[in-house]
């Protein structure tokens, strides 16, 4: 265990003393005000936990929240970094990690994502089956040992993905399911990638997700995430792309995916 792991272990311990969570989330562009629904026992900033990237993006609080969603305890990680602010791949390995130590069984992920897709436009929600890493880094270049040769072939896991499309049902939502493809941005996509990426078998791109997904695997965790369509792919559509344009797209569609995610979570079993 790393000393910034053990740092920020540390601090959080200080905090919320004896608390084990069992998931853990990562809250993308919109869906911030899923952290006001925790029943919290402790907020911290990441300024205060050693390795926990800055919030370098509008929409990331940067702020631990633990304490219940529906009975379960959840440690939600409001805001990420991502690729493009630094260029680093493993720029949440600290925050991975330390879930992982704290007690995490299970690690959910949500994003803002372009759809590739007509049949699946702005204000749909879709449930990652699978992803295609078109950056060609890791999150685990560079370290040491066997383990980091992890497998991926059920990275989305199968029986969480089967509760979300249970939870969608029940509450009459309509849950899109595919595959996400992760491009580096920051800036967007070209008509040719977009077409390059949904003749790959891609359904959504989008700038995040699949490096946490690489490091939940491997600290062991058990994966599941969502992405929050906010604009069809550059191409499919004639209305300019803008981070103000996913914002407000993602806001619109945030309220599905809190029900959706409070909804698992109050059914939470390992």
């Amino acid at each position: 265990m790393s000393p910034e792991i053990q740092a920020a272990l540390t601090a959080i311990g200080a905090r919320a003393p004896g608390f084990t969570p069992r998931v853990g989330l990562v809250l993308g562009s919109g869906l911030g005000a899923f952290a006001a629904e925790v029943a919290a026992v402790a907020s911290i900033d990441y300024a205060e936990l050693p390795g926990f990237p800055p919030p370098g993006v509008a929409g990331h609080a940067g702020r631990l929240v633990l304490g219940e969603v529906g009975g379960t305890p959840v440690a939600v990680l409001a805001g990420r970094a991502h690729y493009y602010e630094h260029g680093r791949a493993d720029a949440m390995a600290v925050p991975v990690r330390t879930l992982a130590a704290l007690g995490c069984e299970t690690l959910i992920l949500t994003n803002a994502a372009g759809s590739l897709r007509t049949d699946m436009p702005p204000g749909s929600v879709m449930l990652i089956t699978d992803h295609i890493n078109f950056t060609g880094v890791s999150p685990l270049f560079g370290l040491r040992g066997d383990d980091r040769f992890v497998d991926m072939s059920a990275a989305y896991d199968p029986a969480l993905c089967a509760r979300f499309r249970d939870a969608a049902a029940a509450a009459g939502l309509l849950l899109h399911q595919g595959v996400y493809v992760w491009f580096a941005g920051p800036n967007f996509e070209t008509p040719a990638e977009v077409r390059a990426a949904a003749r790959l078998g891609g359904d959504a791109v989008g700038m995040s997700t699949v490096p946490e997904v690489i490091l939940a695997r491997h600290a062991g965790l058990r994966v599941a995430a969502l992405s929050i369509i906010t604009n069809l792919g550059t191409g499919l559509s004639s209305t300019p792309l803008s981070h103000a344009q996913t914002m407000a797209a993602a806001n619109e569609a945030g309220s599905r995916v809190r029900r959706l995610l409070s909804t698992v979570l109050a059914q939470y079993t390992a």
